[in-house]
């Protein structure tokens, strides 16, 4: 048994430990609640992508709910342990989830998860979304999506783009640009972004899917030439950048995002409170103002959007991991 297995099969013994429903916590109402605080399961170090957007969601709900609503971190497992502990927290309101960015994509990378991605928790709302931009070392002889598709399908196989890790959006992203340009491009693995962006604009691999907000001050400085976004709208961080479908591939969309989800038999009247309070602050001009500095897309929308949100997902992306090969572990 490796790390990864050890790991995710101690947390099916929690799983199967997670207590009843207790008659008091079936009987919370919305007028009640709430009345303590609320903590907000981050399932990554304190810093990343998925902790700026839930502390600066928590703050103002904070605010809005009259009580406190307290980040906590629970890095490990590729997201899998904090995401575990929210499934099985007690179904009271008082414990959220905020899963990272690979939520919808774990089922199909995992052959055991210690919980259902798709049964074991309620939708909330989705705070944001995080586009990537597809970057190209400054040799490279291409100024466009269409450019770049063109010359990797005269010369197969001379290309290659990083990725940050096996079945991350960044590997996904070039895997579908190569499906659907119908292009041969090598995949480099790397163990996080920040070497894969250092290679990228050293010209040790041709290009790469990264987050805005990471390569954003090397294609300020002109290290790297940014192609396309892989959303459906232009990024504010970078206007002049059009989408891929804008730049000729079809229907191309890789974009992450993250929603907050409360443990399955949470009472559907707080749900709905908190879906209501947190698209009010979602639509408050400083927090998408606060997104759009850092390169994501304010959510926000019913529990129904989220639920659809995850299993076109999780669908979307099973269909492309069992195409590429990538054996789940």
């Amino acid at each position: 048994m490796n790390r990864r297995e050890f790991v995710l099969s101690g947390l099916g013994t929690a799983y199967l430990a997670r207590p009843k429903l207790s008659l008091a916590q079936s009987l919370v109402k919305a007028s009640d609640y709430p009345n303590r605080s609320i903590h907000l399961i981050v399932p990554s170090d304190a810093g990343g992508g998925t902790d700026y957007a839930g502390r600066a969601v928590s703050n103002k709900l904070s605010d809005l709910l009259g009580q406190s609503v307290i980040i906590d971190n629970r890095p490990g497992a590729a997201g899998n342990i904090g995401v575990e502990q929210g499934a099985r927290a007690e179904p009271d309101g008082y414990t959220l989830v905020m899963p990272i960015t690979s939520f919808p994509m774990n089922p199909s990378l995992y052959l055991k998860l210690p919980f259902d991605t798709e049964k074991d928790f309620v939708p909330i709302v989705k705070v944001c979304s995080a586009p990537l931009v597809l970057v190209v070392n400054t040799d490279v002889k291409a100024n466009n999506l269409q450019e770049l598709i063109a010359l990797a399908k005269k010369n197969p196989g001379m290309l290659n783009y990083a990725n940050s890790g096996n079945g991350t959006s960044s590997h996904l992203a070039g895997e579908l640009l190569k499906k659907m340009a119908d292009a041969q491009i090598m995949s480099i693995n790397y163990k996080g972004g920040g070497a894969a962006i250092v290679d990228t604009v050293a010209g040790r691999v041709q290009m790469y899917f990264s987050t805005v907000p990471a390569a954003f001050p090397n294609i300020q400085a002109g290290r790297l030439k940014a192609l396309a976004v892989s959303s459906k709208q232009r990024v504010d961080m970078l206007p002049d950048v059009p989408t891929a479908d804008e730049a000729g591939l079809s229907g191309f969309e890789v974009v992450g995002w993250f929603g907050i989800f409360a443990p399955k038999g949470t009472p559907k009247s707080v749900t709905e409170k908190l879906n209501v309070a947190i698209n009010t602050v979602l639509k408050m001009p400083e927090i998408q103002s606060h997104f759009a500095k850092e390169g994501l897309v304010t959510g926000g929308g019913s529990q129904e959007d989220l639920q659809k949100l995850l299993q076109t997902d999780m669908a979307k992306w099973s269909k492309l991991i069992k195409e590429i090969g990538i054996q789940p572990v």
